[in-house]
């Protein structure tokens, strides 16, 4: 019962929030100051619920260290995106026509914030940690990448090669991230930083949703497999190839640091089961 519970309070928060920042779609301004306080009230909501039902210290977003995390995240999550476009520019398929909106940007700020704090509790903080405490790390990052990028098959102009490029780029690299500082923050900055590249500066689809302009007044075209067609940049094979590089080197840090947890039997996850809270 603790993940339902864990799972209905944090699936509520981001409800409510993005019920708010879809009715302030026309405002962008009023976008960045939704989507950020219910960033924060995400969080909150996490720790108040999972230190309630699992009577431990929430550790994995202790404020400690967060704001160097998330800005390392951030900063690595918009040069990833980066690379990608700077490859398709060079390719010739991606042309700047001058700047885009600085307040369509701030919206697009808000609703970044909210959504990758929110996704990163729900996916990494909930159901990867949970499912890794029964069938360790491995299996785990498969069966919730798997998730992850079949939940974006909902979004408009998704497709199946959408689902599997976010299963492997988010599903591995979110987790890999998580997994190697047992933190949320680095995730939470890599997650925001690459959605916010993608819409608030270059002005490109962001998993098959087309968003508002951006800094950047951009036009991408050209072969579907190089710039992702409808679905956005996301379903490049630049994008899968710099997050696959990306989680190898998360995964290998995590092993350094002895962080990856094996499968356990059926007597440990019996006895592990036993002592947790109902």
């Amino acid at each position: 019962m603790r993940l339902v519970r864990q799972l209905l309070a944090v699936a509520a928060v981001a409800f409510v929030g993005g019920q708010a920042l879809t009715a302030a779609e026309d405002h962008p301004w009023l976008q960045l100051l939704i989507g950020v306080p219910a960033a924060a009230l995400a969080v909150l909501v996490y720790r108040w619920v999972v230190g309630r039902t699992e009577r431990r210290p929430v550790t994995e977003v202790a404020l400690e260290g967060a704001p160097s995390a998330i800005g390392r995240g951030t900063l690595v999550g918009v040069a990833l995106f980066g690379a990608v476009i700077v490859n398709l520019f060079t390719a010739g398929y991606y042309e700047v026509d001058g700047l885009g909106s600085v307040s369509g940007a701030a919206g697009l700020f808000g609703f970044m914030a909210a959504a990758a704090v929110t996704e990163e509790l729900l996916f990494r903080g909930i159901l990867f940690r949970v499912a890794e405490e029964r069938v360790g790390t491995w299996i785990a990052l498969v069966l919730t990448g798997t998730l992850f990028g079949l939940v974006h098959l909902l979004n408009p102009n998704a497709n199946a090669w959408g689902a599997v490029a976010i299963a492997i780029e988010a599903g591995g690299m979110l987790t890999a991230a998580y997994v190697a500082t047992r933190r949320l923050w680095l995730p939470i900055g890599l997650h925001f930083g690459w959605n916010f590249a993608g819409s608030g500066i270059f002005s490109t689809e962001v998993s098959g949703n087309d968003t508002p302009q951006g800094l950047l007044n951009s036009v991408t075209s050209g072969p579907t497999p190089l710039t992702g067609g409808d679905f956005g940049p996301e379903g490049s094979v630049y994008s899968v190839l710099f997050c696959v590089l990306a989680t190898i080197a998360f995964l290998w840090l995590a092993r350094r640091r002895g962080n990856l947890v094996p499968r356990r039997t059926r007597a440990e996850r019996a006895d592990a089961t036993a002592t947790l809270p109902r």
